[in-house]
């Protein structure tokens, strides 16, 4: 009889309900072993892990292992769900496994490429593929035409922060509650790092985020009751004193394959119907969705393998001790320590620190980008392969060249300032370039530019920030100043 082999990311009713023949899945020393993950990261995938092997009993082998290959390996008839990382997928095809189509996802992999093809020398834009995915699955439209009149709402939904606000109001997320497999869980761990097998970055304090396919919907349920209604007009903004705003959390439950993403959508969908929240919000999480996380899913297969190695920008300095151990006390740039000791408490923030605080200081300051995809897949919960190599590589380190994204994602401190509250409380001023109170992020900004003006200077979206520089008397002045800097914490 053949066995279903599980990942420890394909965990939800969908990767195994239509099997009825015995189960495995394989608790991997090694996985742990051979990079350091985030101390919550690797407690979420492991309590995941042996939480859904309990659920199934005696009918799933649930095995504690140096490898994979030493368990599977010896599985005669053996059949597995397609994996989402190229590693893996060397692993059970080396391993003579039949490998089913994935799973997880809005849009088939056939699909996406029939797309690809069919685009002839035009970009493979996500506006466009997002659309169509809309169309495919009914979502948010009323015949042929988009829900509220327009497809997207994303310039209602970049509003910065409330003034004078230091939370938006809005309720909670829903947290779950640990029990006695995340007890063992953490003795584990424990152990493990005792004994110096295993070693791990950042805390790992209460889990945050769900492990079993209940928790994954209640999760879910209270963030379109009372949490969705809020989520689009601020969803870019920044407030220190509210690090979840009225994200949704759920992108490590998908990522865990707990939920599938087109029941996501159809629960926020339906809150729009009922007239529970607004067009702009449900269209803003339903582009993140099934747009966003679809297209950075099919991207990583269509780029081949070979595009973690991308490095248009030719960046190679090496991710600093401080940034790469999330050492937030190490830098006095406010946003920078806020970011990383949010990373180190709770192994995520949402995109815009990611993006426009991490990524866009690593980009700033010229780290090889194969390094920053790698501490991003480390660091963060919901971080895997197939999500980090494009959103790193592509969006935000632009080593692709502009596969994903027509200019790079990075701006001076003005941006920084608009949509967040860290400059008040910062020793650093966003209007200065030069000097002891130049803000690393306006100073990084032009010296990046000044570095790369030949590459830039006809690309449309950026010849007017390059033509900038020449109006920059103080351009040699903080040339000298961010080269002396290096990869010293600001």
């Amino acid at each position: 009889m053949t066995t279903r082999w599980l990942f420890g990311d394909q965990l939800g009713p969908h990767f195994s309900d239509d099997h009825r023949g015995p189960l495995l899945m394989v608790e991997s020393r090694a996985v742990l072993q051979r990079r350091r993950f985030h101390r919550a990261k690797a407690h979420l995938v492991l309590s995941a892990m042996r939480h859904r092997a309990a659920a199934f009993g005696d009918r799933m082998t649930y095995v504690q292992a140096g490898t994979y290959a030493e368990v599977a390996g010896e599985v005669a008839d053996l059949e597995v769900v397609h994996p989402t990382s190229y590693a893996a997928l060397r692993l059970v095809e080396r391993l003579g496994a039949t490998v089913l189509p994935p799973r997880g996802f809005a849009t088939a992999r056939e699909d996406f490429e029939r797309w690809a093809d069919g685009r002839g020398a035009k970009r493979l834009l996500m506006e466009d593929f997002y659309r169509r995915a809309r169309l495919a699955h009914g979502v948010l439209v009323d015949g042929a035409e988009p829900a509220g009149g327009r497809w997207n709402f994303d310039h209602d939904n970049r509003e910065p922060p409330p003034k004078g606000a230091e939370t938006l109001g809005v309720s909670e997320p829903w947290w779950p509650r640990e029990d006695e497999i995340d007890a063992e869980v953490r003795a584990d761990l424990d152990r493990w790092e005792r004994d110096g097998v295993v070693t791990t970055i950042g805390r790992d304090g209460p889990r945050r985020f769900p492990v079993t396919r209940r928790e994954a919907l209640a999760a879910l349920d209270h963030f379109v009751e009372h949490r969705l209604p809020h989520f689009g007009a601020h969803e870019d903004a920044i407030l220190e004193g509210d690090p979840w705003m009225a994200h949704s959390l759920v992108s490590a439950p998908l990522n865990l394959g707990l939920l599938d993403p087109l029941e996501v959508v159809e629960r926020a969908e339906a809150a729009y119907r009922s007239g529970a929240a607004p067009v702009a919000s449900v269209e803003g999480f339903v582009r993140q969705v099934i747009g966003w996380r679809d297209y950075v899913w099919h991207l990583y297969w269509h780029q081949g393998e070979g595009y973690r190695r991308a490095n248009e920008l030719r960046a190679t300095e090496r991710l600093p001790r401080w940034f790469a151990e999330l050492d937030a006390g190490a830098t006095d740039a406010r946003c920078l320590s806020h970011t990383l000791d949010q990373v180190a408490e709770h192994g995520w923030v949402h995109h815009i620190p990611r993006l426009m605080v991490l990524g866009s200081y690593a980009l700033q300051r010229g780290w090889a980008p194969a390094q920053v995809t790698d501490w991003f897949h480390r660091a963060f919960v919901d971080g895997y392969d197939w999500v980090m190599v494009p959103n790193v590589v592509g969006m935000s380190q632009h080593a692709d060249g502009g596969v994903m994204a027509t200019k790079p994602y990075t701006s001076g401190g003005a941006y920084i300032d608009r949509m967040s509250d860290h400059c008040g409380s910062c020793r650093f001023d966003p209007k200065v370039r030069v000097g002891e109170d130049a803000c690393p992020f306006s100073a990084g900004y032009w010296w990046f530019l000044d570095r790369h003006r030949e590459r830039f200077a006809d690309n449309q979206r950026m010849a007017r920030a390059v033509y900038g520089l020449d109006r920059l008397k103080d351009l040699p002045e903080l040339v000298e100043q961010e080269t002396a800097r290096g990869n010293r914490a600001p």
